[in-house]
């Protein structure tokens, strides 16, 4: 079980990539939010208060340099490696520069045949918030160097990394 203590820091707009579910970013940040998930029940399911769009994160719809911070909170691990690597080209291109792309998410050794779980309690801005991230998939090992390596590929530099045995926060820069 892994315990995150989220603040309300990022000043300007905020595109959440796979931001449909617990919508943790767009609680914390509301308005400042436009989040977007490539599955609808997942939006409808997320709280309100916050733009919600129905969109691939490997083909955004957003011209070049549109947001201030991109954020995925553990929504990476739900991709296969190249779609991984084309939602961090995208959200590089939609970054002004400047930019923040935030990444929380999980070290998974192995996601098959057994599942991978991991359980999170969030305190988001002073909102309490329980929830457990699941996936079944081949080839689904990943960490923060492997993340970091992506990241650089696009053109993104690390400026801040944090991390547990469960998780991980990386924080880059355009």
């Amino acid at each position: 079980m892994l315990n995150l203590v989220l603040k309300k820091t990022l000043q300007g707009n905020i595109l959440d990539i796979g931001g449909g579910g617990e919508g943790i970013m767009g609680r914390i940040y509301q308005a400042q939010v436009t989040a977007i998930d490539n599955r609808q029940e997942e939006l409808d399911e997320a709280p309100g208060g916050f733009r919600k769009l129905l969109m691939d994160a490997r083909a955004l719809a957003f011209p070049d340099a549109s947001f201030d911070h991109v954020t995925a909170f553990y929504a990476l691990m739900y991709m296969s490696k190249p779609v991984q690597a084309q939602a961090v080209a995208e959200a590089a291109r939609v970054l002004r520069s400047g930019g923040e792309f935030h990444i929380w998410d999980a070290n998974i050794v192995s996601a098959s045949p057994e599942p991978f779980l991991t359980k999170l309690i969030i305190d988001a801005n002073g909102e309490s918030v329980e929830v457990t991230y699941g996936i079944v998939m081949e080839n689904a090992r990943q960490d923060a160097a492997y993340f970091t390596e992506l990241c650089n590929s696009a053109g993104l530099c690390l400026v801040e990394q944090k991390g547990a045995l469960d998780g991980f926060y990386l924080r880059f820069i355009k």
